[in-house]
């Protein structure tokens, strides 16, 4: 690679991971970036997973030391959705693009209605769950989603944390960073297992990825729901414009 190269995926991975930390969708800038220098892109899919992974684990610390440290509820979800996650990176990495590309645009559209609805997730910093069976189910469908195509999976995770569990944004995205965490490691390992990774471009992403997951855990702490929902309104609605019209 060229040095511009390297300046060119840390770059993406600071936009990437700080949106995905915040909201979600940053792959869909970190992988075609990978793309455009060259990756084929189901290797680029398997690279991605080693950024995602630096990323969260970055988040996660970051949000412990800002006090949303209660990660027993995030272990057992992440549980759940390990197996999903695993099952999902075998069934592979490649859809039919206008089919993916359609269905993505439909989750972020329900995602938006879902956020901004009436009955809204408890308020003033109460994080005591609700509905824990069925978020627990619905995070195998998760992950599922997560190990096939990464794209995406926060607007999947956040209505199930913040909606269906009742969780706060800043816990929602402290535990959605977890769950990812954990269940990209299993994917990482199924996408080396078919040599659909590059370790040296993944290093290189891995450390913006892990500057802009620490700026979206630290945004996220400081300026609380506001902030995410207009992080996450911006997101959805750019990747809809993007997935319908100039794909």
């Amino acid at each position: 690679m060229e040095l511009w190269h390297y300046g060119a995926l840390i770059a993406a991975g600071i936009i990437g991971g700080a949106i995905n930390v915040m909201a979600g969708g940053g792959s869909v800038i970190t992988v075609p970036v990978m793309v455009f220098l060259g990756v084929p892109g189901p290797i680029a899919n398997g690279t991605n997973r080693i950024a995602i992974l630096a990323q969260n684990l970055i988040a996660v610390g970051t949000f412990m030391r800002g006090g949303q440290g209660d990660f027993r509820l995030s272990i057992s979800l992440a549980l759940c959705a390990l197996p999903g996650a695993l099952l999902g990176a075998w069934t592979g990495v490649q859809l039919s693009g206008a089919q993916f590309n359609a269905a993505l645009a439909a989750v972020m559209l329900a995602t938006l209605v879902l956020m901004y609805r009436g009955g809204a997730a408890q308020k003033g910093g109460n994080r005591q769950p609700r509905n824990l069976l069925w978020g627990h189910v619905l995070m195998v469908f998760a992950g599922f989603w997560g190990g096939f195509i990464q794209i995406g999976v926060g607007f999947i995770l956040m209505p199930i944390l913040n909606r269906v569990m009742g969780l706060d944004l800043v816990a929602t995205n402290a535990h959605k960073c977890f769950i990812v965490a954990v269940y990209t490691l299993g994917a990482l390992v199924i996408f080396s297992l078919q040599s659909e990774v590059l370790w040296l471009i993944g290093a290189v992403l891995a450390i913006g990825n892990s500057l802009g997951g620490y700026l979206g855990a630290t945004l996220t702490l400081r300026n609380g729901e506001g902030l995410i929902r207009r992080v996450l309104a911006l997101t959805i609605i750019g990747m809809v414009i993007k997935l319908l019209f100039f794909s």
